[in-house]
């Protein structure tokens, strides 16, 4: 059995406190987007991961998705399974590519056992491999808050804007992006930004990666910049980067952008 695991994108992103655990506080609204990896699950004698596609970073032996399948494994007394990744999200780009394959994987498991687990279940399950990894059990946009795996809906609906992601050639981890990031208050919470018209995010609804990875890529702030400039309702860097997104109230092609970079269109 296999299914399609997609990314998601963070409309603004405000890192509010230090946790006493390691984590941050923020706030942020995550919303799918239609970049997918593909997932797969096939009978074998020895449960193991293979990773096909965009590289990444790290040995299989310590994929999230095989974690993922062993914690379930281990709850449920599963039969042995081979995983198989085809990765097309990018990788170090703020889409939350590996969290997506583990949702997805959970809930594949779900179906092809037939292990009636419910969804606040799985949540629960996901909670526990990553941060934003439960969002994509509903897979829906959401206010997200605590450390990111806190959910209240967002009423957000962008399909009739031109979405389009830029995905340069650099990869920012995530410990990266978080060594020189500044933590603070929000003067509103972002639930209450999100909900402006679009044509007032762009000087209220901010990502606090922004300033400490721009300083380190500058080639990722001047993407922002030319987003703006070929007519973006909003831009932002998504997540702790490195891809930048930008919202277009018509359809766009960006040839200077492409030259360099990984380009989405339509999304």
């Amino acid at each position: 059995m296999l299914t399609f695991a997609n990314a998601k994108i963070n409309l603004g992103l405000f890192l509010t406190e230090k946790r006493t655990d390691g984590y941050h506080n923020l706030q942020t609204v995550f919303y799918p987007i239609k970049i997918y990896d593909v997932v797969e699950l096939i009978d074998a004698e020895e449960t193991s991961c293979m990773v096909k596609g965009i590289e990444v970073p790290g040995e299989t032996t310590d994929n999230i998705c095989l974690r993922a399948f062993k914690m379930l494994q281990a709850e449920f007394n599963l039969p042995n399974q081979r995983i198989i990744l085809l990765k097309n999200i990018p990788v170090g780009a703020g889409l939350g590519g590996g969290s997506a394959d583990a949702a997805f994987l959970i809930k594949l498991i779900n179906d092809k056992f037939n292990l009636g687990i419910s969804i606040a279940e799985m949540e629960n399950y996901a909670r526990k491999l990553g941060a934003d990894c439960a969002f994509f059990i509903r897979n829906q946009p959401v206010y997200a808050f605590g450390k990111g795996d806190e959910f209240e809906e967002a009423e957000i609906d962008l399909s009739s804007y031109f979405l389009v992601l830029v995905k340069p050639p650099v990869h920012v981890s995530t410990a990266q992006a978080y060594a020189n990031v500044s933590v603070k208050q929000p003067v509103q919470p972002l639930k209450r930004l999100i909900e402006l018209p679009l044509s007032e995010w762009q000087s209220v609804m901010l990502n606090d990666f922004e300033p400490s990875v721009f300083a380190a890529f500058p080639q990722i702030a001047e993407i922002k910049t030319k987003l703006y400039e070929a007519g973006a309702k909003f831009a932002l860097m998504s997540g702790s980067g490195s891809s930048v997104f930008g919202i277009f109230d018509r359809a766009v092609q960006l040839p200077e952008l492409e030259k360099e970079n990984l380009v989405f269109y339509n999304l």
